[in-house]
């Protein structure tokens, strides 16, 4: 008789399997230890926490602390801004970036490589060197009465969102046009043998396939647009049109600032992007495991 696959184990490879796991569970907790810092801090009264300390044992927990943040900083209509701003800008990077991949991976196009280049280039660039141009660019572009109603492109949601985009098209469309290389040559090939034009092929064959890294690249394009706090305060100047993260400023006073208030309106802010990664999630780690097997 055999013995059990898990008894065929070496004792230094369980050993180090051990210490593996033991590393993983040592930085896992170092990355979740502000989060549950900031939880534990928003049940408790700051009056408890200034006495005897954040790390000290509970006295009382509620969650007051919540309901006042909520209302106390507008959160809801903030909320919606930050919505309004990262999905159409999550849908439209998406959308652009799968089109360029498209071309320069499996069309073949002339100068594919310098266009692939150069959109890999526009994340090298620091965001904070463009804006002052695009605030001077922005207050010339018209706009609408029913787009704007300062009637040029600042102080309007559109300004964020077109700033957001292009400033994550290039990311998207490095990770897209590497994914689609991938893919296997024949399935395209077999689609022109069935009379696909480029459309059918980019939108039937192509992104049904590109599945798991569009869901990858959408859980993380959400979260970095969500969070996004530099480009809201620089292109909107009236305070109802701000996203939800500068919320978070309506929650400290002029001469003193409850931190735990402070804490239990960010715990809020961060719900919506751990939402999105727990419906998103099994798409997400499938994106990003994807060629770590082969054969």
């Amino acid at each position: 008789m055999t013995a059990p696959a898990a008894l065929s184990v070496p004792p230094a490879r369980r050993r180090g399997r051990f210490g593996v796991h033991l590393f993983l569970t040592a930085v896992s907790l170092a990355f979740l230890a502000p989060l549950l810092l900031a939880v534990y801090a928003s049940l408790r009264p700051y009056e408890e926490t200034a006495a005897h300390g954040y790390f000290s044992l509970p006295r009382h927990l509620s969650f007051d602390y919540y309901k006042q943040a909520f209302v106390d900083s507008g959160m809801s209509k903030y909320f919606l801004n930050s919505l309004v701003i990262a999905v159409p800008g999550v849908l439209l990077t998406l959308f652009l970036a799968s089109f360029v991949a498209f071309a320069v991976s499996r069309l073949r196009i002339h100068g594919g490589i310098v266009l692939l280049m150069v959109f890999t280039a526009g994340n090298l660039l620091p965001q904070q060197v463009i804006v002052t141009p695009l605030y001077v660019l922005f207050n010339k572009i018209p706009l609408p009465y029913w787009m704007s109603d300062s009637l040029t492109m600042y102080d309007s949601l559109w300004a964020v969102i077109a700033v957001q985009v292009a400033f994550q098209l290039g990311f998207c469309v490095f990770v897209l046009a590497n994914f689609m290389r991938t893919l296997p040559r024949e399935i395209l090939e077999a689609a022109i043998v069935d009379g696909a034009g480029v459309w059918a092929q980019y939108w039937r064959v192509t992104l049904p396939l590109c599945r798991p890294a569009l869901a990858a690249l959408g859980t993380l394009q959400f979260t970095w647009m969500y969070n996004d706090f530099l480009w809201g305060l620089v292109f909107l100047s009236e305070g109802d049109k701000l996203p939800v993260t500068s919320a978070l400023n309506n929650l400290r006073g002029q001469f003193f600032t409850d931190y735990n208030l402070l804490a239990a309106g960010s715990v809020l802010v961060a719900l919506p992007t751990i939402l999105v990664f727990l419906l998103l999630q099994r798409h997400f780690i499938a994106g990003l495991t994807l060629g770590a097997s082969k054969g």
